[in-house]
């Protein structure tokens, strides 16, 4: 409880700070936005790992293509949104628009340039992140989508949607699988946070071939049988 108490006092004071510090940031180039996103994560990401003493493993990193590609992760915490900006200098997030409202936090989101949707809308969100998912595809830079749509305990993985499948064959780039298990440490309910052996896999890139329904079952069967390698918190 006392660590869990001192990172988030350190991660709001760093929050305010670095707020202050990104205030002229609209104006400057997309590159130096993404700059200034990224390293308030990965020093938020440090401050959780240090004050907790979670131990952090990432396999897989090979995977990684040099162009573009879908991103479709498990979604268990707040932390995988930090701890992503360690890996990509540039990633936009697929997001309900709701978090955009979050002082501070949600008004320097748009520097990230995030695809913010209205999950009630339907076909129009489905729309938006196809969209606005393959322009960014298109300038370089990978996209993140969770296909669980909201946060799920530790251990439990939840129905998948199709979007990001659906993404990745309309872009005609490949998928890469991450499954992870952050939410054993910085859950999404209560205050009190957890150390322990924290892991990121990202997997093989699928091919945008085939359905979206098969390439999504394809994605969350890697994803099922990874977490089952994961040690228990």
């Amino acid at each position: 409880m006392l660590r869990s108490l001192l990172f988030m006092i350190l991660f709001f004071c760093w929050t305010a700070l670095w707020a202050v510090v990104l205030l002229p940031f609209p104006l400057l180039p997309q590159g130096w936005r993404y700059w200034g996103c990224g390293t308030w994560a990965r020093v938020a990401s440090r401050l959780f790992l240090v004050c907790l003493r979670v131990r952090l493993t990432v396999k897989g990193l090979q995977h990684l293509p040099g162009a573009p590609f879908v991103l479709l992760s498990n979604h268990q915490s707040t932390l995988e949104t930090l701890l992503l900006w360690s890996f990509f200098p540039q990633l936009s997030f697929v997001l309900k628009k709701e978090l955009l409202r979050i002082p501070l936090f949600g008004w320097y989101l748009p520097l990230a340039q995030p695809i913010a949707i209205d999950r009630k809308a339907g076909p129009k969100a489905l729309h938006k992140v196809l969209t606005e998912g393959e322009k960014r595809l298109r300038g370089g830079i990978p996209v993140l989508l969770f296909p669980e749509g909201t946060r799920q305990p530790c251990g439990t993985l939840g129905k998948f949607h199709q979007t990001g499948a659906a993404l990745a064959r309309q872009a005609g780039v490949p998928i890469v699988p991450l499954a992870l298990n952050t939410g054993c440490f910085w859950p999404r309910h209560g205050f009190r946070k957890r150390s322990g052996d924290c892991h990121l896999h990202f997997g093989p890139p699928i091919a945008p071939e085939g359905s979206s329904g098969q390439l999504t079952t394809q994605v969350r069967d890697w994803i099922a049988a990874e977490l089952q390698t994961m040690p228990a918190p």
